[in-house]
């Protein structure tokens, strides 16, 4: 048994623990990495995240790496073909969602130079530590994920409500949630 003290959240098994111990709130300044969890968290909205982790992998290969520029020119036989993979969360909206998304996402770096650029200059490119003491000390979302999800939503972004942003930026470490007591505070985390 690890006798590391973690967020409560992380404890069902050494999926969800790994995941926790080493990306969970690590600062992601890679458009690559961002773009991951972006299109991971979009198929998030209304499951679990534990059921989008489970599938990462199946994830990865299908959308290829999870590279914006040739998901961005998915077609309907590859949607199509995405539709039909059993390892996938296989929900038309958000497979369109994703195509979309990675549209959008480049057209937000032609514009900022890099997409970190744009959603890290919401907090001025620091993190924010809530330092929560408990788990229900923790949002399901705030004022900013509320403003950045506006701005995503003109941009063209869809399946980024203040939901869905305030648990992309808790994963990219724009946000720190990780527990006061966390082990991870105590030895801290690098950036991804």
């Amino acid at each position: 048994m690890d006798p590391k003290l973690r967020c409560g959240w992380c404890e069902k098994d050494d999926l969800y623990r790994t995941y926790h111990d080493t990306e969970w709130g690590r600062p992601v300044r890679d458009d690559r990495t961002m773009f991951e969890f972006l299109l991971l968290e979009t198929f998030q909205a209304g499951l679990s995240w534990y059921t989008v982790l489970a599938k990462r992998e199946h994830f990865r290969v299908a959308f290829d790496h999870f590279d914006y520029e040739k998901i961005s020119q998915y077609d309907e036989a590859k949607i199509h073909e995405l539709m039909q993979n059993a390892g996938l969360i296989r929900n038309a909206l958000k497979i369109r969602a994703a195509v979309t998304n990675a549209q959008a996402y480049q057209r937000v770096r032609n514009e900022f130079g890099t997409f970190c650029n744009y959603l890290w200059g919401f907090t001025n490119h620091q993190p924010i530590d809530n330092a929560p003491a408990t788990l229900r000390d923790i949002p399901a979302a705030t004022p900013l994920a509320d403003t950045i999800s506006k701005d995503l939503k003109k941009r063209g972004f869809t399946f980024v409500g203040p939901t869905v942003v305030y648990a992309h930026l808790q994963a990219t470490g724009i946000v720190n949630d990780h527990l006061q007591d966390c082990w991870t505070r105590k030895e801290g985390g690098g950036e991804v």
